[in-house]
């Protein structure tokens, strides 16, 4: 199983795989995904909400650190900005692209950009992960 399959078959229960959340491509590198602007993720006018976006771009860019996590360590995110650029209207599908800017010993910087079906650029949203020992079982 690949790591992108890998990582969708352990979110598909969460609360990215209830948003409709598609992973594409997962490496240290780089994450990929795809989400449908349904009408339950949309604000008036039938654009997809503000907070949709940055629960999508959260979602990758944490992906993106999980990936480059030590053996015994977990992540959460302490930090997060986001700059809306364009709408994207219902019923269309947005990609997400993160990309690592930092990947320290206690924390990670991931960039994430989301752009509509169009290629229209929606949102860059740049996140801090902390780096956590892994919780007692």
């Amino acid at each position: 199983m690949s790591m992108a399959a890998d990582i969708q078959k352990r979110i598909q229960p969460l609360f990215p795989g209830a948003m409709g959340i598609e992973i594409r491509e997962a490496t240290p590198d780089k994450v990929v995904a795809t989400m449908l602007v349904r009408p339950d993720l949309c604000t008036t006018g039938g654009v997809c909400h503000g907070g949709a976006f940055m629960a999508f771009a959260d979602t990758i860019g944490a992906i993106g650190t999980v990936v480059n996590l030590p053996p015994n360590a977990r992540t959460t995110t302490i930090e997060s900005k986001t700059n809306f650029l364009g709408a994207a209207p219902v019923n269309t599908r947005i990609t997400a692209e993160s990309v690592p800017l930092h990947r320290g010993k206690s924390t990670q910087v991931w960039q994430t950009t989301i752009k509509s079906e169009a290629g229209k650029l929606c949102a860059i949203v740049t996140q801090t992960q902390m780096v956590l020992p892994a919780s007692p079982a």
